[in-house]
């Protein structure tokens, strides 16, 4: 949920903004009607390439096309895997 309010109410109200930023939602400041700043919750955690490298590895463990299927024959089917 996004809320807007002015520069002087969010001066006033900093506190109860913060909180509602808490809570995820994010608030739209302004100036004379114009957007000045957004105040958002930090990102959630940011894996690293490396991080997610290795839980794609995880995933796909054990998973297989079958004893009989190659690649070859699903991409010669037509099928995008």
């Amino acid at each position: 949920m996004t809320v807007t309010v002015g520069a002087y109410e969010a001066k006033t109200h900093l506190s109860k903004l913060l909180a509602a930023v808490e809570r995820g939602e994010t608030i739209v400041i302004t100036r004379h009607g114009k957007e000045i700043a957004h105040l958002t919750p930090p990102p959630r955690h940011v894996r690293s390439v490396n991080e997610a490298l290795e839980e794609l590895r995880e995933l796909r463990k054990g998973i297989t096309l079958g004893p009989d299927v190659t690649i070859r024959e699903l991409i010669d089917e037509g099928r995008r895997w």
